[in-house]
């Protein structure tokens, strides 16, 4: 497996944990860890995008 797609899947556990914030902030009620989640699955959502494009360029994937 090439490096391009390593780091695709630690973007994909990236995501995945992030998604995971937020149902535990769900469960134990914090509103700010909720909005925290949120931001964070965009963040890493937006990354992640932004590298599959650069990966695509360069013929990584």
């Amino acid at each position: 497996m090439n490096r391009a797609k390593v780091v695709m899947a630690i973007m994909a556990l990236a995501a995945i944990l992030s998604m995971c914030s937020i149902g535990y902030s769900v469960a134990i009620g914090s509103a700010i860890g909720i909005v925290a989640g949120i931001f964070a699955v965009g963040f890493v959502f937006m990354m992640g995008f932004k590298l599959k494009r650069k990966f695509r360029e360069q013929n990584l994937l």
